[in-house]
């Protein structure tokens, strides 16, 4: 049986593989990340590449491993420090490449994918025996932990406005079907924020572009105020509303700058409309309809726009109703808030059951947002997460089990 089950191999699984090994004493046979990629923070890649993303929004300090300059030492080391972006008032940005290729040094020298599990967890039951147990039932056999750790992504649910419903020629750009390589006459690129201004600016150098968004594009340099990355701020703004209550929703959702582009895409794209090579366009789409080879999409103003292809970049679903997500909470008991909302622990990130006592279920990333506030999805998140889910574990571990 192993100590911990980590559920999702992405940046957030990976960032807290690495901190049980070093900060706890756990050893290697007694973690298990579960995941159904063939190899770690591979859906972060697969994302990245749909974007054709060149740079990260983070800064430097913001990645998978635990010293906080250690990918700094990893380009200065490789004569890379190039690739380190500046970035008027505001600390230097890594490179996608950079980024990724220090996640592979880390993933090797902390040989993290020997505790990578291939297989997918379709439920999690408890067990009552010598003390708790959890069975991750996966698509490859039973697996046996003392504690769970849902570390996990959206899991594909991203956002499809209903003109879009079964109309050809129309996908997502994180579907698995879009390839960015894929070269078509005209696209045209739906949405306002970082994703879909990094894809129309990558596509509009080789093919006609249009850009279609519903409102005026806002610049933002970070997803958030830089002050939400520190806990005291979280404490003093976050929690002190009720857990899982709609303040926590609605508080993380207005601290949140989404939809937004850093100012460095914000002026490519300029660049691109004065150049000719980009064309930008304001308004919501009424309907859509393939029609000769093209999509046409039908605007509430009466206007028109067609393309080859229409890429959709409108971002994920804003519920936490993950189909994965409802059968756990069902299985375990598990307490839920506003409009799902794990009900966690602020200090541990252990799922409070409905009965109030802690489970043995820990969450980081996105689902974590009502405790972790508005960077719970993010780099940075997923070490704000570590540390108290680490710190948690520990102490748990040196607990003795109480037969029953």
């Amino acid at each position: 049986m192993y100590e911990c089950a980590i559920v999702g191999g992405g940046i957030h699984g990976t960032v807290l593989a690495q901190r049980l090994l070093e900060d706890t004493g756990l050893e290697c046979e007694e973690v298990v990340i579960v995941d159904p990629h063939d190899r770690l923070c591979e859906s972060f890649r697969r994302k990245a590449r749909a974007c054709e993303m060149d740079e990260l929004r983070s800064t430097f300090v913001h990645h998978v491993g635990t010293e906080p300059f250690g990918l700094e030492h990893f380009a200065e080391g490789r004569g890379r420090e190039d690739e380190l972006v500046p970035t008027p008032g505001y600390p230097r940005r890594p490179s996608l490449a950079l980024f990724l290729d220090y996640a592979d040094y880390v993933i090797e020298t902390r040989e993290l994918e020997g505790l990578h599990r291939k297989t997918t967890v379709e439920r999690v039951r408890e067990r009552e025996r010598a003390g708790d147990e959890l069975v991750l039932e996966t698509s490859d056999g039973a697996i046996r932990a003392r504690t769970c750790v849902l570390a996990i992504g959206r899991g594909g649910r991203y956002r499809h406005p209903e003109w879009a419903s079964g109309v050809d020629g129309v996908t997502h750009v994180w579907d698995d079907a879009f390839d960015p390589e894929t070269r078509a006459e005209s696209t045209v690129v739906v949405g306002g924020g970082i994703t879909a201004g990094q894809l129309a600016s990558c596509l509009a150098d080789r093919e006609s572009v249009t850009l279609l968004a519903r409102h005026p594009f806002e610049r933002a340099v970070t997803e958030a105020d830089p002050r939400w990355i520190n806990w005291p701020h979280v404490e003093e703004h976050l929690h002190v509303h009720p857990p899982g209550s709609r303040a926590r929703y609605e508080t993380v959702r207005a601290a949140r700058n989404d939809s937004t582009m850093p100012p460095y895409l914000h002026d490519r794209l300029e660049e691109l409309v004065d150049d000719g090579t980009l064309t930008v366009r304001r308004g919501d789409v009424d309907s859509a309809r393939y029609v000769d080879g093209a999509v046409r999409l039908l605007l509430a103003d009466g206007g028109c726009v067609s393309g080859d292809r229409v890429v959709l970049a409108t971002g994920f679903e804003t519920g936490f109703d993950h189909p994965f997500v409802d059968r756990l909470a069902d299985d375990l008991a598990l307490e839920r808030g506003y409009r799902g909302m794990p009900v966690l622990e602020d200090e541990s990130l252990a799922w409070r059951r409905v009965d109030g006592t802690t489970s043995p279920v820990f969450v980081s990333g996105w689902l974590a947002q009502g405790t972790v506030g508005p960077f719970a999805g993010n780099v940075v998140g997923a070490r704000r997460s570590a540390d108290r889910i680490t710190r948690a574990l520990e102490t748990r571990r040196r607990e003795p089990v109480q037969a029953v």
